[in-house]
């Protein structure tokens, strides 16, 4: 079985290994891809239809019916903006379709805070070869194909 893991926002895809965070670029927490996002004020959108398994205003995870999940994080070290210039349209626990907006956030406001506005795309505790069809170097808007992921 196959998941298409979409874009949350809209941006030029870059392999993980180049995100300025080792956690993210040495794929501790799952392989994927990133992207550097668009500037202006925008949603990142559910990259799967799912669950919200966990919530921060800088960071969600979805996890869909088999068991799989997906983690988008919005910029690096963004975690030390304690929310400010971020807006959640949904509460943990609540369902989501691939799409849907999840968190408003602007990443020029996040580059002028002196942060990585790139985001991380990772597919959770899932095996490198798991993932095919990954797009690097290219541009995508919110919703488009980033991955496909194997059960």
């Amino acid at each position: 079985m196959t998941l298409d893991v979409q874009s949350p926002v809209a941006g030029t895809t870059i392999p993980l290994t180049d995100v300025p965070d080792p956690v993210f670029a040495q794929a501790m927490v799952g392989p994927g891809v990133a992207v550097r996002p668009e500037g202006g004020r925008a949603d990142a959108v559910s990259p799967i239809d799912g669950v919200v398994a966990t919530l921060h205003p800088h960071a969600f995870v979805v996890a869909g019916d088999d068991g799989r999940a997906v983690l988008v994080h919005l910029g690096i070290d963004t975690v030390k903006q304690k929310g400010e210039g971020f807006t959640l349209h949904v509460v943990k626990g609540e369902a989501v379709r691939a799409g849907q907006p999840v968190i408003g956030w602007d990443p020029d406001a996040v580059r002028a805070a002196g942060y990585s506005p790139v985001v991380p795309v990772v597919a959770l505790d899932a095996a490198a070869d798991a993932l095919s069809d990954l797009a690097t170097d290219r541009t995508v808007a919110a919703g488009d194909s980033l991955f496909t992921w194997s059960a």
